[in-house]
């Protein structure tokens, strides 16, 4: 129900990286745009699969799980061992993508 916030706030945190920083000369500068996009599909689809679902919904306090008792370390539970596993697999995928991107481009 939650999982989304960690690759979105990954997503965030990417974005104002490259914004601010010009390092298009390096290895993850030059890739950076792909995690970004990565990130922000992901994230947008899954917000989207929560709102089918009827996980998130538009009044507050938007997550269902939050209506109960003890909703919140339902959702932080959720978020340490859904949320953070999926964004390092998406940041590892785009790692390898990135090495095999390079190593394609260095042999032409």
């Amino acid at each position: 129900m939650a999982c989304f916030i960690v690759p979105l706030t990954q997503a965030v945190a990417t974005t104002i990286y490259r914004k601010t920083t010009k390092h298009t000369d390096s290895f993850v500068g030059r890739n950076l745009k792909t995690l970004e996009q990565m990130l922000w599909g992901g994230s947008l689809m899954l917000i989207v699969d929560h709102i089918i679902n009827g996980e998130v919904t538009y009044m507050y306090p938007f997550f269902t799980a939050l209506e109960t008792e003890g909703g919140g370390l339902v959702m932080l539970r959720e978020m340490l061992t859904v949320g953070v596993p999926m964004s390092v697999l998406v940041t590892l995928v785009w790692a390898v993508y990135c090495y095999a991107k390079e190593r394609k481009t260095a042999s032409i």
